[in-house]
């Protein structure tokens, strides 16, 4: 009995020490996750004693050659392209902005595989928002959580990829994607209709009428809606066509593993499942870097301005953060597997929305959705959830809305000038909470439903 309270009690030290490291790595921003999940590494390793775990190579390598390809559309002019388009669909009727926007936001982001796009699409939102008497806050609520929900069913996130391989049966992906996606889109739906209304209207807004009172801000108020911009370029187009199989091929691969190589059974590895097919991860980056190349070629795009685009930036900031906090947490994991297992296991089994419950509160700390998933769904499928269970429990890793520090949320507050869209008093009390947790509630429920009603692997 002494050895066991011995033993709770560093389970308890070393699991908030862990807690600790990511949630001040998730303060410090930038590559800062992945610095301090490695410190944290160190100290399990050589203080306490923990045999390392393997380090997530699969997820690092998915993150640099999907992030590879957007950042080489970008440089090509697609994905200035899509933003145009996308931004005609959102002025086209104003007056549904808040239901508009949110959507489109959200198979925006679904295409592109990442919701830095957003900010391109977050001050039109606004602008069109104010200027027709609407509460900018309610669209531009709804329009960021949908940008990030869309990354958990895109066949070009680094977060799907994540949870094939770790689910590592054929056709995976492609299960995930038709759970996900129709879930997803119910939870942006009521989501939207949860904002509708959500605060005072403008004009009742005693901010707004003293903002109103600034001859600037008035002026700006009562300028006309700007003329949309034209990215129709030769270029942008070749670009996102190429983008647009690219993401087929992917879709592809995931719904018809029967119809690529097949190669004899053999050791398990990055590449190749232990009964010689070829594993998703792989074929993704494959797919992707490949048509990287094409695109860079059919576009005469140069190489070099590729290194210059903000995507391929923040690209080296994820692989950063994932390397760190993710190899951290899977030391963890793999040091208490046997107390995890006989703790938790008949309780999630009976009761999987709890293991929900435990994907969305370690998503509120990592401020990434692949870095979460490769952290926890592994212990998913140690627990022993069925394959269903996990997917439906997948939206949970979008609850980076909740700390209200993630570069999306802080800028939809920077370009609301009517100033409507905020933090709270109490941080968490902010403009995004309400859209957020309806959306995920709403996607996970529905997930877990179409889980039982959808053949899965």
């Amino acid at each position: 009995m002494y050895f066991k309270g011995q033993l709770l009690r560093m389970i308890w030290i070393q699991l908030c020490f862990l807690l600790a490291m990511i949630l001040i790595g998730s303060q410090m921003k930038g590559i800062g996750l992945g610095v301090m999940g490695m410190m944290g590494m160190v100290v399990f390793v050589f203080v306490f004693g923990m045999r390392p775990a393997d380090p997530p190579i699969d997820v690092m390598l998915i993150i640099a050659a999907i992030v590879t390809t957007v950042a080489c559309l970008q440089a090509a002019g697609g994905l200035d392209y899509l933003v145009g388009i996308a931004e005609r669909i959102i002025r086209s009727n104003p007056a549904r902005i808040t239901f508009i926007a949110p959507f489109t936001v959200y198979f925006l982001c679904l295409f592109a595989g990442t919701s830095h796009v957003v900010y391109s699409l977050l001050p039109i939102i606004a602008d069109v928002a104010a200027k027709k008497k609407i509460r900018p806050e309610r669209p531009i609520s709804v329009s960021v959580v949908a940008s990030h929900v869309a990354l958990t069913g895109s066949p070009m996130s680094a977060a799907t990829a994540a949870l094939a391989s770790i689910l590592v049966y054929n056709g995976a992906a492609f299960d995930i994607m038709k759970i996900c996606i129709p879930a997803c889109l119910l939870g942006v739906g009521v989501a939207a209709l949860s904002v509708w209304k959500m605060g005072k209207e403008l004009d009742e807004d005693p901010l707004f009428q003293e903002k109103c009172k600034d001859p600037v801000f008035k002026q700006w108020m009562d300028t006309p809606l700007a003329a949309m911009k034209n990215n129709a370029t030769p270029a942008a187009r070749k670009a996102v066509l190429i983008f647009g199989l690219t993401i087929l091929a992917v879709v592809f691969c995931g719904a018809f593993p029967e119809y690529l190589p097949h190669f004899e059974p053999g050791k398990a590895s990055f590449s190749m499942n232990a009964d010689g097919s070829i594993k998703m991860n792989a074929l993704i980056s494959m797919i992707t870097l490949s048509a990287s190349g094409l695109l860079l070629l059919i576009t005469r795009t140069k190489a070099t301005e590729v290194l210059k685009q903000p995507l391929f930036s923040a690209m080296a900031a994820a692989v950063v953060s994932v390397f760190g906090v993710v190899w951290m947490s899977a030391t963890f994991m793999l040091h208490h597997e046997k107390e995890i297992t006989s703790a938790l296991g008949a309780l999630v089994t009976d009761y999987p929305w709890l293991f929900a419950m435990a994907v969305f509160l370690l998503g509120v700390l990592m401020f990434s959705q692949a870095a979460t998933t490769r952290a926890i769904m592994p212990l998913g499928m140690t627990l022993g959830l069925s394959h269903p269970a996990l997917i439906a429990a997948f939206p949970a890793v979008n609850a980076d809305f909740v700390l209200p520090g993630y570069p999306t949320l802080l800028a939809g507050i920077q370009f609301d000038r009517t100033g409507s869209t905020k933090i709270g008093r109490f941080v968490i009390n902010h403009s995004y909470m309400r859209a957020g947790m309806v959306m995920l509630t709403v996607a996970i429920v529905s997930a877990f439903f179409l889980g039982r009603l959808l053949p899965t692997g």
